[in-house]
């Protein structure tokens, strides 16, 4: 697919696949698209932003075609509150199975749900009114992500969420574009879970791949494990992206430039031995 993605300010990774680094926070946003449909991986930080992005892909596209799924990395502020400048009617929201309660409750203090998310941005010196604003028009996944899941994009062009964690939080999706056949099946996103043996027969399949890993590979510095990640399980979560993308795999961080496989396998060990695990 020959996109002019430099042109409109995003880094080209494969045909129909690209990424755009945030200002700000550097938080990554990725693109992949088919013949039929259009997902974005991560939406920024505000509604301002969201609305930025959701301009872009339209002037890149062209044709009036516009962003028709969104997949959410994790219920972090920097990768989800821009999700707010996006229709609910156009689009359909994935996340990690559990992400949608998170981000419905709305009880008072301090916590990883909306207030949480409010308090968070403010703190790291985000636009209060800005902030409570995306708060509020926040609208949580419809569809949660178990284990391996394929979204049809059109054109041969398929986007395989993965629910890659729990790691730096608890409900880490990841997405895979593969040059390959990938030997996941469609169907629900709920309770789409998956054995060794399924994984290791999508591994298997894949010539080349771009994997989207949201927090939990960061290249622009030390990954961060706040108070609601699960550093026993990090390791294996890495462990779980190399074994899906492979060697020749393109990964791209949530914030910073893009690694290869070394890179995620260095990562990988710098936290097992940060956090005490194997």
């Amino acid at each position: 697919m020959d996109l002019c993605w430099e042109e409109h300010g995003w880094e080209r990774l494969g045909a129909g696949v690209g990424r755009r680094r945030l200002p700000r926070w550097d938080a990554t946003a990725g693109l992949v698209v088919g013949v039929d449909a259009v997902l974005l991986y991560d939406t920024g930080s505000t509604v301002r932003e969201g609305a930025e992005l959701g301009a872009e892909v339209r002037a890149l596209l062209g044709g009036g075609r516009h962003v028709t799924h969104i997949a959410l990395s994790h219920p972090h502020f920097d990768h989800v509150l821009g999700t707010a400048a996006f229709p609910e009617a156009e689009v359909e929201v994935y996340g990690a199975v559990g992400m949608a309660r998170l981000l419905a409750a709305r009880g008072p203090g301090p916590g990883p749900g909306p207030s949480g998310l409010y308090e968070e941005a403010v703190r790291l010196g985000a636009d209060a009114e800005e902030t409570a604003r995306a708060v509020e028009a926040l609208v949580p996944p419809r569809h949660e992500v178990s284990g391996l899941f394929t979204l049809e994009l059109g054109g041969d062009r398929r986007a395989v969420l993965v629910n890659a964690g729990p790691g730096h939080t608890a409900h880490d999706l990841a997405v895979l574009v593969a040059e390959a056949s990938v030997g996941a099946s469609t169907g629900s996103a709920v309770g789409a879970s998956v054995g060794a043996s399924e994984r290791a027969s999508v591994a298997r399949s894949v010539a080349r791949s771009v994997v989207f890993c949201g927090d939990l590979v960061e290249e622009s510095g030390e990954p961060q494990a706040g108070p609601d990640a699960i550093p026993a399980r990090w390791p294996a979560a890495l462990d779980r992206l190399l074994a899906l993308g492979g060697e020749d795999a393109v990964y791209v961080p949530g914030h910073g430039a893009v690694v290869d496989a070394a890179f995620v396998r260095a990562q990988r060990d710098a936290l097992a031995a940060r956090f005490g695990v194997s």
